[in-house]
Formats: structure tokens, C-alpha cells, sequence
């Protein structure tokens, strides 16, 4: 009866789209492969330019590390690839063993950073290699019950990832359906701030005193002191705990009769858990001023959270993005529920105040509008589905460019240095490429 329960879990998930087609996993490959491609020439033509001997130059490499949900192979459909291209000042790295000491001793703050999720997916992935399925599952339902994003104060991918990869240690021979079940009965009778841990014989964990400041301190896979980034707050973390009881009193019995995996992952019903709701409207005057705009916001969204706290008690921070059909200007809207009881209090202006203070320096592009009000459920526009990924969204596509074409960049109004494209000139010699 548990395998009947593992595979039509497995079956679910590719019934909701989070297992992408062959022909999807090949454009990935394709698509990595000629970027590959791209950095190497990179490396080379910035040597040349530099008028390195030939012999450097022939030499000169670099290499791409991919990491998130496509690097742990849990990505869906219409999920992004995220990488990294390591290419210290000159080398040869097409073999790169992204955890030899040898290559990490010498490495700077910075680039230590940026190494860091590359560093812990390789790390996840050799002490628990089959974590697929498992991990693939956890985001799905965090995704669904509103516990999914880290600027929101919630789990991130590498969150999920060491806790999915925990359970896994802890139950090796098991099947998915128990493993699901383990993991909500692990995390919901957890003992936090306790850290969650992976299993390392060759680290040895030192007490930091950062873990007693955190409500779930989870170590990173490749450090005996550092622990994930985390924005959870005492809002955030009481609906997690709330969301994993709730699935361990789902799964605690798998072979119910009536059991069914489509009541552990229903959406989060948002608007009958609330009456009220912080309504956050943000907008900009152009759509490619928009993704900036949202984008710093919601960096900040942790401030504008304790604030809430401070003023109104739990708040529960909705990470999905929704549009008024009604409204023409570029706009995305968020509503986060509010307790019960307690939204008369709120004075709006002062929690105004507070955010526009902590978003208004260090932003360098053309401020966009943002309007925080408290309106009730029955204000909700109908158009904004509440039932979390109820909805079909539309995927992404790649287009395969000739990359051998001159091209003049296109940088960012807002980051200064940051490219976001790129106008092809047809070969004129009078753009020549130049190393970005």
C-alpha cells in the first residue's frame, strides 16, 4: 500500500507539470552547453585583448557551475537555470572539483560568496544523491501552503534542500510516501532553535553564536560554523510550524482508506484564514522599470515585516504576486493576511513611514509608487485567485541566439554594470564585442 502511495504521488507531479518533458531536459543541456561555449571564448578574447603571450592565451578557460533547483535536478517546467561562471584571472578549470580544499584556500571574501550555493548543492548531492523525488515533493508543497520564499521570510530552495536531504539520512531505505511522512513528523516536533544538520564525517561542527539569534538555524552542508541565510521572522516561523503539524496529521496515516496526497498539497485558502489583508500596490510608470522597482521592495520585505509585528502581532507575508486586470499601469500587488482582532489598531501611515525610510536609500534607479492600505476579504478583487498556483502560468522560453554576431549591450537603468540584453548591429565592426 505505501508503494501505491509513492507512485501516485510520483504521478501527481507529473500530472502538475514539476517533472519537465525530454525534449525540455535536452534545450536545458543545449542551451548550458552553449554558454559553456560562450564563457570559454569570453576568457580567450579578454586574454587577447590583454595582449597575453599566445601561449596564456591558448590556454586561458573558465568554467559554468549550475546550482538551485536545476543544479539538486528538481527543477519544473517553467523553472529558471541558475549558475555561476568561475574564471579566476587566468586557468584552466573545464574539470573543476568545485570542493578540493586546494582550489578554496586562496579564494576571497567575495568570491567565497559566491561559490557558497554551488558549494552546498555539490555537498547535498554527494551525501545524498538520490534526493530527487523527495526534494521535488517538499518544494511542491511548500510552494502550495505559502511557505515557500526567502524574502518573504519563509523557506528558500537551499532550506528545503538540507531539510529534505536530513530526512533522507535519518531514513535511508524507505519510500517517498514514508519519507514525506517523516519529513512532517521530523520538522514538526522539531526541538528549534536546536540547528538541523547534515550528516559529515569529514566536518566537525563548532557552536557559532549566530545559531541562538535564528528561530531555524539549518548549517550549511560544507561549513562547521555557517548557517544558511534566513529571513524568518516570529510570524513566519509560526505558520511553518503550523503548515508541517498540519502535514504530519495528513500523512501520520498512509494507508487510510480515504487517504488522498491532493488534501496534503491544497493551496493555502488565504481568504477564508482571513478577514483582513495588508494590500501592497506597487507600480512604475514603464514595464521594464517595473522588475527593478518590485525586485528592491521585496529585498526589503523583512523590514516592513517586523514592523508589522511590532504594531500588529502575526502577519502572514503571502509571497505570490498578483495583477488587477482592472488596471492598466505596470503594477504587481501583494496581500498579506492579518490576525484577527487587532487591524483597527494598525495606524498604516506610521508602518508607511518606517518602510519608505528603509526603501528609499541606496535604490539608484527612478523610484516606482507604492500604496499600503488594509482592506477586507470582500475588497479583494476577483481576479486575484488566492488558491496558490491554482493557475496555469505561462513558461518560459529561449531563444537560441548567434552568439558569433557583433551585438552592442544593453546595461540596466538601475544596476549600474549589469547587462539585461543586447542590440545585434549585423557585424558592424564598429561595436566589437567587448569582455562583460
Amino acid at each position: 500500500m505505501k508503494e501505491e502511495r509513492s507512485l501516485s504521488l510520483l504521478q501527481l507531479m507529473v500530472n502538475e507539470g514539476l517533472v519537465p518533458s525530454p525534449e525540455e531536459e535536452e534545450n536545458r543541456k543545449t542551451f548550458i552547453e552553449k554558454l559553456k561555449q560562450i564563457v570559454v571564448a569570453w576568457v580567450k578574447r579578454v586574454a587577447w585583448q590583454r595582449r597575453l603571450p599566445k601561449q596564456d592565451i591558448a590556454v586561458s578557460s573558465a568554467t559554468l557551475l549550475t546550482y538551485g533547483s536545476y543544479g539538486l535536478g528538481v527543477h519544473g517546467s517553467e523553472s529558471d537555470i541558475d549558475a555561476l561562471c568561475v574564471g579566476p584571472y587566468f586557468a584552466t578549470m573545464v574539470n573543476l572539483d568545485i570542493l578540493n580544499p586546494v582550489f578554496l584556500r586562496d579564494i576571497d571574501e567575495t568570491g567565497w560568496k559566491s561559490l557558497s550555493r554551488v558549494l552546498a548543492n555539490t555537498q547535498i548531492c554527494r551525501l545524498v544523491p538520490d534526493l530527487k523525488s523527495m526534494l521535488r515533493c517538499v518544494k511542491f508543497w511548500a510552494k502550495r501552503r505559502g511557505v515557500y520564499g526567502n524574502l518573504n521570510g519563509f523557506l528558500g530552495g537551499i532550506h528545503l534542500a538540507i531539510l529534505a536531504a536530513f530526512v533522507c539520512q535519518c531514513d535511508p531505505f524507505v519510500g517517498l510516501s514514508a519519507l514525506i511522512s517523516h519529513f512532517f513528523k521530523k520538522f514538526a516536533f522539531w526541538p528549534w532553535p536546536r540547528p538541523v544538520e547534515l550528516q559529515d564525517e569529514t566536518l566537525h561542527p563548532t557552536l557559532n553564536p549566530t545559531e541562538t539569534r535564528l528561530y531555524m538555524p539549518i548549517r550549511l552542508p560544507f561549513s562547521s560554523y555557517e548557517y544558511c541565510h534566513s529571513n524568518i521572522t516570529k510570524s513566519t516561523f509560526y505558520k511553518i510550524r503550523t503548515e508541517f503539524l498540519r502535514g504530519h496529521n495528513l500523512t501520520k496515516d498512509l494507508l487510510k482508506f480515504d487517504f488522498d496526497w491532493h488534501n496534503v498539497l491544497e493551496p493555502f485558502p488565504y481568504t477564508k484564514k482571513y478577514a483582513w489583508f495588508l494590500k501592497i500596490f506597487l507600480s512604475a510608470s514603464k514595464q521594464d522599470e517595473l522588475g527593478d522597482w518590485v525586485g528592491w521592495i521585496k529585498s526589503r520585505f523583512c523590514c516592513l515585516l517586523f514592523k508589522l509585528e511590532e504594531v500588529q502581532g502575526l502577519c502572514d507575508p503571502n509571497p505570490t504576486e498578483y495583477i488587477d486586470v482592472n488596471i492598466a499601469d505596470p503594477h504587481v500587488i501583494f496581500y498579506w493576511g492579518l490576525q484577527a482582532g487587532k487591524t483597527n489598531a494598525i495606524d498604516i501611515k506610521s508602518v508607511k513611514d518606517v518602510f519608505w525610510r528603509n526603501i528609499s536609500t541606496g535604490y539608484q534607479g527612478p523610484f516606482g509608487k507604492i500604496e499600503l492600505s488594509i482592506v477586507k476579504a470582500s475588497q479583494v478583487p476577483k481576479s486575484a485567485q488566492f488558491d496558490t498556483l491554482s493557475q496555469k502560468r505561462k513558461k518560459a522560453c529561449w531563444k537560441m541566439m548567434d552568439y558569433h554576431q557583433r551585438r552592442i549591450p544593453i546595461y540596466s537603468q538601475h544596476v549600474p554594470q549589469y547587462i539585461v540584453g543586447y542590440v545585434s548591429t549585423n557585424g558592424d565592426p564598429e561595436y566589437p564585442s567587448a569582455g562583460v
